[in-house]
């Protein structure tokens, strides 16, 4: 997500959110002609069975997720309107078991539901708030790999946190986007939406013709496979092959200027740019193969197969959002904006928080890459800006030391100064004690054992250590975790 200056830079701050007619003909004839539904058989072993924890035990976002299974991939076929705002949908959920299972949570926001199948029985399921209970007609065993069908639809909800920021599916002056962090991408599919647990996707979106016959464009994560113009509605399918947290999944449905060329290592570019943003984001389509090249040399090998963004019109929502392989712009964005949603492409897209609190690791990294930008381009060098922060004088040192940056006291802190300016003084400091060979060589390090996986501060502070033969506790304590203003010198 982007960071927040009192000049104009936008920073989102997220709060908890409570977790609280239409059947394809195909499926419902699968649900007839299965097992019936029912709670699993009576007998001892069924009933020793227990049912999936709704959360995954989060301190921040106690009720986000769910227990006692692993999804590996998601099948999601979509049909929207935009006129109407109407969204029908079937989900396709792949999991592993991880204990024997009874009954298990989906986290969902809104939205009808029609049927539910668990390994094509007809299963029953109840709503609990942003809860979906599915309790299928014969018990899941742990290791199982099981697939559940959800038929869906409605009108998908927009979030509105308390200071007035959106997030879930929103609509726009010529469609809508769906932005999901942290819990808003439960408004449009059923899952397991904690970043802990990281799949694959196959999106799949039917959209009409306007009225003059003009088809709308959907972008969303991953590469487009197909496009197939059916007359009056044109479907496009895109896929993600590489693990992708839930709150990172996206998709923009609009008029776009889409440019597709290729980095100097052929990695495929996508840009998407609303027609009323083309003038300002002009520089986009350069400016990202030349953005990814630079860190690519500073963090690692780019983690996923293309990259690109999506650059909309939607000036309201105030901030942009790091989705994965196409970061999501509400307007024309910046260098150093493009620098920091990119960056998140190496931390917090391919290596993701293990819980909330880990999220410095994300945005104190994307802020920290902006300073070497900076400095690269002729501004301010690193210890510069690190003075300026540190002294209250960069436009976005305002609060940084409200809490400590490991540390925030709620849901609705987790996007606050302390996680993005003062997570990347940590950074500096690491840099500083450790030198730019072992320093460098941490950042690449750590992108390349956690790469499409989850880490959390603990394993960040023993590779720092590892890498360095250095004790750092003094370090981690001062700037980390302490909930005073270290000292400079500490």
């Amino acid at each position: 997500m982007s960071p927040h200056e009192a000049n104009g830079r936008r920073l989102r701050s997220t709060v908890s959110v409570r977790l609280s007619g239409w059947v394809p003909a195909a499926v419902l004839l699968l649900a007839m002609t299965t097992s019936c539904t029912g709670s699993a058989s009576g007998d001892g072993a069924a009933a020793a069975l227990k049912p999936g924890a709704a959360g995954v035990g989060d301190r921040l976002f106690p009720a986000l997720g769910n227990g006692g299974y692993d999804v590996t991939h998601y099948g999601l076929t979509l049909d929207y309107v935009p006129e109407t705002n109407h969204l029908k949908g079937t989900a396709v959920i792949t999991a592993r078991a991880t204990q024997d299972l009874s009954r298990f949570n989906l986290d969902l926001s809104g939205l009808q539901i029609r049927l539910a199948t668990v390994q094509g029985a007809k299963a029953r399921y109840a709503r609990e708030k942003d809860e979906l209970l599915v309790t299928p007609a014969k018990p899941v065993q742990e290791g199982d790999i099981f697939k559940t069908v959800v038929i869906y639809d409605g009108t998908p909800r927009t979030i509105e946190n308390d200071d007035g920021s959106l997030e879930g599916w929103i609509e726009t002056d010529d469609g809508s986007t769906a932005l999901g962090q942290p819990a808003g991408s439960m408004t449009w599919y059923p899952g397991n939406h904690h970043p802990s647990d990281k799949a694959t996707y196959d999106i799949t979106v039917t959209v009409p013709k306007d009225e003059d016959g003009t088809p709308y464009d959907v972008v969303s994560s991953g590469e487009l496979t197909m496009e197939e113009d059916k007359g009056e509605t044109v479907t496009r399918h895109w896929r993600t092959t590489e693990p992708m947290a839930g709150y990172l999944a996206h998709i923009s449905v609009g008029y776009f200027e889409v440019d597709q060329g290729s980095t100097d290592d052929d990695l495929p570019v996508y840009i998407a740019i609303d027609p009323d943003e083309s003038e300002d984001a002009a520089d986009v389509k350069d400016l990202v193969p030349e953005i990814v090249g630079w860190a690519s040399e500073r963090f690692g090998p780019y983690p996923f197969s293309s990259t690109g963004a999506i650059v909309d019109h939607l000036p309201e929502l105030d901030y942009a959002l790091e989705t994965q392989t196409k970061p999501y712009f509400d307007e024309a964005p910046d260098e150093s904006l493009l620098v920091h949603e990119l960056a998140h492409q190496w931390f917090g897209n391919s290596v993701s928080p293990r819980k909330w609190k880990d999220i410095w690791l994300n945005e104190g990294m994307a802020t920290y890459a902006e300073w070497l930008w900076e400095e690269e381009q002729g501004g301010r060098n690193t210890d510069e800006i690190f003075e300026d922060f540190y002294d209250g004088t960069d436009a976005e040192s305002e609060g940084i030391w409200a809490f400590p940056p490991a540390d925030p006291p709620s849901a609705a802190r987790l996007s606050d100064p302390p996680v993005y300016g003062r997570g990347a003084m940590v950074v500096h400091k690491v840099r500083e004690v450790v030198g730019d060979e072992t320093f460098f060589d941490i950042l690449r390090t750590w992108t390349r054992q956690h790469r499409h996986g989850n880490a959390d501060t603990g394993q960040f502070i023993a590779l720092c250590e590892g890498k360095s033969g250095k004790s750092l506790t003094r370090l981690f304590d001062a700037w980390l975790f302490n909930k005073k203003k270290p000292s400079r010198m500490q």
